[in-house]
C-alpha cells in the first residue's frame, strides 16, 4: 500500500512492536500519530479524575520518548490533541492513508474508541488492529479466550504446557514518513490539567516514562543489581528500589514489551543462574496475561458491583469514609502509610496494594469500584485489565475469589516488623515502638503524653475498632 497510519495507544515504543513494524513493512509511506484525549482529563465515573499528575507525567515522558525513536529512524510522530474518532480520520484523510493499523485492547472503553474510529474512517480504510501487550498471543494459545478457565492455576499450566512465547519482533531501521506533516507540540502537564508533580525522596523510584528509561531499568535492576536471582524472596519488600523489579509502569503503558522481558530473563538465566525466583518474573507476567484475556472473556460485567460473579455484596457508599481511605487518614497506619506512598508517588507494592484494598472492601465494605478508580487515577504502572481484576479478584467478585481477608494489623507486623516502612511515611509516630507504630489505639493517655502522639490530634482516631472488625471476619 502507498500510505498507513500508526495509531500509538499503549504500545509507545518501537521494539517488539508488531503494529509499527507490520506497517513499515505493508506501505510505502508511515504516519505515526498520538492523540491526547481531552476526556482523560474531567473526572471518572466514581469521582477521580483519570490521570492524576504522576500518571499524566510518566504518559507524557513516554510519548515526548517515543517520538525521539521514531526521529532516531528518520520518522516522526504526529501528536495531536482531541477525540481519537476525530484526530485519526482526520490525519488518515490529510495523507490519503489506505489502512489504520493500531493495538487493540479487549477492555470497554478502549473497544469504543476502536469503534468509534472504525465508524468515522468508512468504508474506504482498512483497520488494521494488532495484540501486542501479552506474554502469550491470543491466537497461540491452547483454549480461545472466551473458553478459557476462570481460574488462573489451571490456565497456567495448560499454556505453560502447549504454548511457546513469541519472538519479539525487532525495531523498524527506518520509518518512512510523508514530508510536510506538522507534527505538532507535546502538551505540557498545566495544558494537559495537571500541575508538575513534586519528587519525594522517599519514592522507590522517580518513574520515568518511555522505552528507554524501560530498558534502563531492566538493565539496572537485572544485570547490573543481579536481583532476578532473588526476586521471590524479596518482592514483598516495602522500602527501596530493589524489592521487586517494578517494570509495571513501562509495561502498562506498552514502553516495554513482555515478550522482550522474558527474552531478557531467558538471557539472565543462560548467562547467570535459572532458579524459581527467576521465574518468578515470568509466572507474575503470566498472572497479567491471565486478566488481560479475562477481560477478553468477560468485558464489562468486571465493572459491575458484583463482578465478573454477580455477586450480591451490599456495597456501602459512605463518601466521608472513602474520603478517609484515600487521604491516608483512617487511622490504621499501615493503610495510610501505603495511601500516602501512593498520593506522593503514584507508586505502591503489590503487598500495600493487596491491603488497603481488602481494608476498603473487607473491613469497611465500601464499593470496591472507588477504590479501583481511584487507584486508576493516581497509579504510574495502571493497566485496566490488572487494576479491575485484581480489585474484582479482592472484593470476592471476581476470579479465584473466595472468603478471604487481609488482617492489615497482622500483616503490618509481618511485613514491616521494624515499623521502618509505617514510620518512613508517618513520620508523626516515629517515637513509637513498632508495637505501637502498628497499633497505636492501644496506647493508654500517659503513653500518649509520654511519646508525644495524642490520638486524634497529632494522628487520627482510628475509624473503626478494626480488630473487632477482623474478628467478625475470621
Amino acid at each position: 500500500m502507498d500510505t498507513a497510519v500508526v495509531w500509538f495507544r499503549d504500545d509507545l515504543r518501537v521494539t517488539d512492536n508488531p503494529t509499527l513494524a507490520d506497517a513499515v513493512a505493508a506501505a510505502d509511506r508511515v504516519v505515526p500519530v498520538y492523540t491526547f484525549d481531552p476526556r482523560r482529563r474531567g473526572d471518572g465515573e466514581y469521582g477521580p479524575a483519570k490521570h492524576a499528575p504522576h500518571r499524566t507525567r510518566f504518559r507524557r515522558e513516554a510519548v515526548l520518548a517515543l517520538r525521539g525513536a521514531l526521529r532516531e529512524r528518520g520518522g516522526d510522530l504526529l501528536v495531536r490533541e482531541g477525540r481519537p474518532a476525530d484526530v485519526v480520520p482526520s490525519v488518515a484523510s490529510e495523507v490519503s492513508a489506505d489502512a489504520v493499523f493500531a493495538a487493540t485492547k479487549a477492555a470497554p472503553e478502549e473497544l469504543a474508541a476502536e469503534s468509534a474510529v472504525r465508524r468515522a474512517l468508512g468504508a474506504g480504510v482498512d483497520v488494521e488492529r494488532r495484540w501486542t501487550h501479552t506474554l502469550y498471543h491470543p491466537e497461540d494459545l491452547p483454549t480461545p479466550p472466551a473458553d478459557m478457565d476462570d481460574t488462573f492455576t489451571p490456565w497456567r499450566k495448560a499454556v505453560e504446557a502447549a504454548t511457546e512465547v513469541r519472538a519479539p519482533v525487532p525495531a523498524p531501521e527506518s520509518v518512512p514518513v510523508p514530508d510536510g506533516l506538522a507534527a505538532g507540540e507535546v502538551p505540557t502537564l498545566p495544558e494537559l490539567g495537571v500541575e508538575a508533580p513534586t519528587d519525594d525522596d522517599r519514592a522507590v523510584l522517580r518513574f520515568e516514562g518511555g522505552e528507554p528509561a524501560g530498558m534502563a531499568r531492566v538493565e539496572s535492576y537485572v544485570w547490573e543489581g543481579d536481583h532476578l536471582r532473588e526476586y521471590r524472596e524479596t518482592r514483598n519488600g516495602l522500602l527501596g528500589a530493589d524489592y521487586s523489579s517494578k517494570l509495571s509502569p513501562w509495561l502498562a503503558a506498552g514502553c516495554l514489551s513482555p515478550r522482550w522481558v522474558h527474552r531478557e530473563v531467558e538471557r539472565y538465566e543462560a548467562e547467570r543462574v535459572a532458579n524459581e525466583d527467576t521465574y518468578w518474573l515470568v509466572f507474575e507476567l503470566m498472572w497479567r496475561d491471565f486478566f488481560q484475556f479475562q477481560f477478553r472473556k468477560h468485558g464489562a460485567a468486571f465493572f459491575a458491583p458484583g463482578g465478573i460473579r454477580d455477586a450480591d455484596a451490599g456495597w456501602r457508599r459512605d463518601r466521608e469514609a472513602f474520603r478517609r481511605w484515600a487521604a491516608g487518614e483512617t487511622g490504621v497506619p499501615f493503610v495510610d502509610a501505603n495511601i500516602r506512598e501512593l498520593n506522593r508517588t503514584g507508586y505502591m507494592s503489590n503487598r500495600g496494594r493487596q491491603n488497603v484494598a481488602s481494608f476498603l472492601a473487607d473491613a469497611l465494605r465500601i464499593d470496591w469500584r472507588w477504590g479501583a478508580a481511584y487507584f486508576e487515577s493516581r497509579l504510574v504502572d495502571y493497566d485496566v485489565a490488572s487494576n479491575w481484576g485484581n480489585w474484582a479478584y479482592q472484593a470476592g467478585v471476581g476470579n479465584d475469589s473466595r472468603d478471604r481477608f487481609f488482617d492489615v494489623c497482622s500483616q503490618a507486623e509481618y511485613y514491616d516488623d521494624d515499623a521502618e516502612y509505617v514510620k518512613t511515611w508517618l513520620p508523626e509516630l516515629e517515637g513509637l515502638p513498632p508495637e505501637y507504630a502498628h497499633r497505636p489505639w492501644r496506647l493508654s493517655e500517659g503513653e500518649q503524653a509520654d511519646y508525644g502522639v495524642g490520638l486524634g490530634v497529632d494522628y487520627p482516631e482510628p475509624m473503626l475498632d478494626v480488630e473487632a472488625r477482623y474478628e467478625e471476619l475470621a
